[in-house]
């Protein structure tokens, strides 16, 4: 009798462990598949945040190029000694706030979009050290690989295969 028991109870506590483990998998596995899917709305929201931004700001300097030379030339186009005015005037000022706003917008949202993927690499990783120890690796049904390539840039992925990056120059003269 106490044989039974003792059979019983390792029975229950395997089919616990058990589910445990999948039920651990599955929820690994799902909150990999909505990171996956959130990238793409993050790198959405960075493209359309980035482009209309610098939209906004090509508007701008093309308004101030076109309105600048008319207040300029009709100023001074007689000029009566009105010339030597301009040194002691307030000229409007071509204000440079929305591309420093730009360059932010472009620094946050590339941020938010690399967070994006590596939070996804994160749990992708977590799940595959996960499926590996034990007990776990004993009761986990979906063994299957969760297939993500991290989205990068050609010169990125050329330093990674070449596994040099000496090209420490900013601005290609």
């Amino acid at each position: 009798m106490i044989t039974l028991i003792i059979i019983a109870a390792l029975a229950v506590l395997l089919i616990a462990v058990y589910f445990s483990c999948n039920n651990r998998e599955i929820a690994l596995r799902k909150e990999a598949e909505a990171q996956i899917e959130k990238i793409e709305s993050v790198h959405d929201a960075m493209w359309k945040i980035i482009k209309q931004k610098a939209d906004v700001s090509e508007q701008y300097r093309e308004a101030f190029e076109k309105i600048y030379p008319e207040l300029i030339s009709g100023r001074y186009s007689g000029d009566n000694g009105n010339m030597m005015k301009w040194i002691q005037e307030q000229n409007p000022n071509f204000d440079t706030t929305l591309y420093k706003d730009l360059m932010q917008a472009i620094e946050v949202q590339r941020v938010r979009f690399d967070n994006a993927q590596q939070r996804a690499v994160d749990i992708i990783k977590q799940r595959e050290a996960y499926i590996e120890k034990m007990p776990a690796r004993f009761f986990i049904s979906n063994k299957s690989k969760i297939e993500y390539e991290v989205i990068s840039s050609t010169r990125s992925k050329t330093v990674m295969e070449t596994r040099i990056d000496d090209d420490t120059e900013l601005f290609n003269k």
